[in-house]
């Protein structure tokens, strides 16, 4: 059994306890200890159980801990990882009991959250950190980079290229055969119909960029 914490005691965060929850329904794999969170006070407690302390502290721990990000944002995912500087820490990927994953070619990399009815068919590579949030639909042929974000309700079609830390709004759709250029963000139900460049926001039906920025 592995004692298990998860960064962030927000909304995502608790939504993420509850995973851990029912991997832990059968047979106990997770001892799960509490949160890490920069914004709340150390020792708080968040639905019984506690703020352990800020990533400082995490960043000090002296033995072997499990940790998951309960954080959605993929900018902010990227800069938490980037800040931690101890080698005692690994990162499980946490995947709800209730998701579809094909057997057929398909890789799955490290930290990511995947949530309840959520489906991945065949022929898929999803990079570290990433998370698909309830109900997103993945198909075939499509390459997922790290640390991108998608929200309930998400549908990519197949033969789809999504960037490292892009972030996809809730309900949106990516036509088959597309490029989500890297840092880019998608509005929530938006309809990509068209490859879109990095480090733009683009939302609308058909997707449209209406502003860019900057690589953070």
């Amino acid at each position: 059994m592995q004692d298990i914490v998860i960064i962030g005691a927000g909304g995502f965060g608790r939504e993420v306890k509850t995973i851990i929850d029912t991997l832990n329904k059968d047979t106990k794999i997770y001892n799960f200890l509490g949160y890490y969170d920069d914004g709340i006070e150390k020792g708080k407690l968040v639905n019984g159980f506690p703020v352990l302390g800020n990533l400082e502290d995490l960043n000090n721990l002296k033995s072997n801990l499990s940790v998951v990000l309960g954080i959605g944002d993929p900018t902010v995912k990227s800069k938490i990882i980037a800040s931690l500087n101890t080698n005692l820490l690994n990162f499980p990927t946490i995947i709800h009991p209730s998701v579809l994953i094909s057997s057929d070619d398909v890789a799955i990399g490290f930290g990511c959250v995947i949530c309840a009815g959520t489906i991945i068919t065949c022929n898929i590579k999803i990079g570290n950190f990433v998370t698909l949030n309830l109900m997103c639909t993945v198909g075939h042929d499509t390459q997922i980079d790290d640390f991108s974000a998608f929200m309930p309700s998400v549908n990519i079609s197949g033969e789809v290229f999504v960037s490292e830390k892009v972030y996809v709004g809730t309900g949106a759709k990516i036509i088959n055969q597309l490029t989500i250029g890297k840092n880019t963000i998608v509005g929530a139900g938006a309809v990509v119909s068209r490859s879109l460049p990095d480090n733009c926001t683009a939302v609308g039906i058909p997707a449209k960029p209406i502003k860019f920025h900057e690589n953070e």
